[in-house]
């Protein structure tokens, strides 16, 4: 299965430090169970939109935090690049929903 928009946004939080693990990703991130993500990739299935959601909530909620600070801006910045991905993800998936009704 191709990487996810929650795989990238995994690898990016991992880079920075932010998470130590794909099990404390899942749970603090995504509000899901420690085994999600490896649930999704043994069973070849993509992240459910309203996961998809949750993260993209939580990065935007940082993200414009972090923006007004020195120190984080950078980073701030990033999470607010990640959460409008996770933005067009869902888009896409309400879009192709909409479309096949039509």
């Amino acid at each position: 299965m191709a990487k996810t928009i929650l795989d990238e946004v995994y690898r990016e939080l991992k880079k920075m430090g932010l998470t130590p693990s794909e099990r404390v990703f899942c749970m603090e991130w995504l509000g899901r169970s420690e085994c999600y993500m490896r649930t999704l990739r043994f069973e070849q299935l993509p992240p459910s939109i309203a996961t998809i959601a949750i993260c993209a909530s939580k990065l935007q909620h940082y993200g414009e935090r972090m923006v007004q600070t020195e120190q984080y801006k950078a980073a701030g910045r990033r999470f607010l690049h990640l959460s409008e991905q996770c933005h067009a993800e869902i888009n896409r998936d309400a879009e192709a929903t909409w479309l096949e009704a039509v």
